[in-house]
């Protein structure tokens, strides 16, 4: 029998599984329509921008005082791109309950933080895909191809973007390389294969405290403009008030739930 508990766990697991995305700092439906022209645009790293290449940020994904699992993301070099690593991997019961095994690779242009591509491999549960998407900004296309692990089943998809964009993961260091002061506003749009436009508002200063460290922070809170999660769900996202931007916390705020994810370490 499927206990009270036991759906919470799982419903833990699925929410673990949500972390690649979460962790960008900001919140988007899959099923969001592409998007034309817009006002919202990428800036492109100020000259000499210190990349945290090497460091790899260690997350625990919560929910009801309850851990799911972890997550991991990193930024490599690699020739005159940039790559991002992420993964999130289910723990404890809610393995054995809901398995989630997820990675992530991102690759952008250092110089204007357009993304190039992303390839994604996600098992959770009994549903398991291969995802590529790659961005031709030539001809403002991106280029999805899909294939159920299970099926065989192939999908492909190409959708309109604009001249350039950030994807789920480099959205993330994208918010941390801004100046990120107290009443600045951002826009920029965001694929994931489809295109929206992210709105990022910096709030206020806090004291936080993770098993990282105690932190004085800047609270960032990003929320979806279009589609079906516009005003339905929002991300707070408390980077480090230094010059490093560290992502200490984030909180998300879905329809059936909220999920908070904590610096466990930083690995170099």
């Amino acid at each position: 029998m499927l206990t009270f508990a036991r759906l919470n766990r799982a419903l833990c697991a699925v929410a673990l599984g949500a972390l690649l995305s979460l962790l960008a700092g900001v919140l988007y439906g899959h099923q969001m329509p592409s998007i034309g022209p817009t006002s919202a645009e990428i800036t492109p790293p100020r000259p000499n921008y210190p990349f945290p290449d090497g460091q790899g940020y260690v997350y625990s994904a919560e929910w009801h005082m309850i851990t799911a699992g972890t997550g991991l993301v990193k930024m490599e070099t690699t020739g005159g791109e940039r790559k991002v690593i992420a993964s999130a991997e289910s723990q404890g019961a809610v393995n054995v309950i809901f398995p989630v095994h997820d990675r992530f690779e991102a690759h952008f242009d250092p110089r204007t933080f357009c993304s190039v591509s992303i390839s994604k491999h996600s098992e959770e549960g009994s549903r398991k895909r291969e995802t590529s998407i790659h961005f031709d900004y030539a001809h403002k296309k991106s280029v999805l191809d899909e294939k159920n692990l299970k099926t065989g089943e192939a999908k492909h998809m190409e959708n309109d973007m604009p001249g350039c964009a950030t994807d789920v993961i480099t959205g993330f260091y994208y918010l941390q390389s801004l100046p990120l002061q107290v009443g600045a506003r951002y826009e920029f749009p965001i694929s994931d294969g489809k295109t929206t436009v992210v709105r990022a508002n910096v709030e206020k200063r806090e004291q936080i405290k993770v098993p990282a460290g105690t932190f004085t922070a800047v609270l960032v809170t990003a929320e979806a403009t279009s589609g079906p999660l516009q005003s339905k769900g929002k991300v707070w996202v408390w980077y480090s008030d230094d010059a490093n931007h560290t992502p200490v916390q984030m909180r998300a705020k879905l329809g059936w739930g909220t999920l908070l994810f904590r610096l466990q370490r930083i690995e170099k």
